[in-house]
């Protein structure tokens, strides 16, 4: 999706199987819509989504910002490497070509340039060293992102210089969760281009708003003492920290196979004509 925009594409998705079986790198296009705009936006990006799929072009999921600033969407795409980033955006071009002609990069283009009221492209570089219960193998990751419907994300702003401390703290929390037996996941991935400052990304997944409220909380996992011991050690390393809550978008994705088999009736989403057509008929009906 990010290379419509900059040629346009929930730290998400990671996983701890070996990386020659995992995609090393998240691609991710970030969009403000102008509000007055979003109906307008909604039908291009299903549109881009849906010759996509028909072309077999590029992979990503859409998420949109549901707490934390309106009007902001995610198009994450994962990359095995830089020279992936390269075939994504060839394959991507070629399905827009497809269905819109050679021409029809540069209006489309155009069309959603007009819709937005600002965006970003980041890399980052997953970091499953530091993740915590993260699939045991690509079938039950295909799983997890599949039945997955809302993703937080906790943004993290390092001091520069102090990666190495605030990777301890990380990895006092990792030890936190293997010790206590809780079966949380938490994915973290790092920047690596597209934003200023050091910042690292803690991720969960999860298939319903309400199952947030099942997660642990460190007190209970550390004990008091040890909690206000580490509290203060990551307050140290930290600039900003902030939370958002996203859910995903399937009519504005096209996940890789895998992930769709998992849920076809949430991620396939009807086509715009075929439901152009069911309203008409509901109304005429009437």
């Amino acid at each position: 999706m990010k290379q419509l925009l900059t040629l346009c594409a929930l730290g998400l998705f990671a996983a701890p199987f070996a990386s020659a079986q995992m995609d090393d790198f998240l691609d991710i296009y970030i969009v403000r819509v102008k509000p007055e705009k979003r109906g307008d936006y909604d039908t291009f990006a299903r549109r881009i989504a849906e010759a996509n799929r028909k072309a077999k072009g590029d992979n990503w999921i859409a998420a949109e910002v549901e707490y934390g600033e309106g009007n902001m969407l995610y198009y994450i795409s994962t990359r095995k490497n830089y020279a992936a980033i390269d075939a994504g955006s060839t394959a991507f071009e070629n399905a827009i070509k497809e269905a819109y002609g050679p021409g029809g990069m540069k209006k489309m283009q155009a069309d959603m340039n007009s819709a937005l009221a600002g965006s970003r492209s980041v890399i980052r570089r997953r970091r499953w060293d530091l993740s915590v219960n993260t699939p045991k193998d690509a079938e039950a990751y295909s799983k997890m992102v599949g039945e997955a419907r809302w993703l937080r994300t906790i943004r993290v702003v390092v001091h520069p210089d102090h990666e190495v401390e605030f990777e301890d703290v990380v990895k006092q929390v990792k030890a936190a969760f293997e010790q206590g037996g809780t079966e949380w996941p938490l994915f973290i991935s790092q920047n690596v281009a597209g934003e200023p400052g050091v910042v690292y990304y803690i991720t969960t997944l999860q298939p319903s708003l309400a199952a947030f409220d099942s997660a642990p909380t460190l007190p209970k996992l550390m004990g008091e003492k040890a909690f206000l011991k580490w509290q203060k050690g990551a307050s140290e390393t930290e600039i900003t920290a902030e939370t958002t809550l996203m859910r995903f978008l399937p009519e504005q994705s096209n996940p890789p196979e895998a992930i769709v088999n998992v849920a076809p009736e949430f991620w396939k989403p009807k086509p715009m004509a075929t439901r152009a057509k069911t309203a008409e008929a509901a109304k005429s009906a009437q």
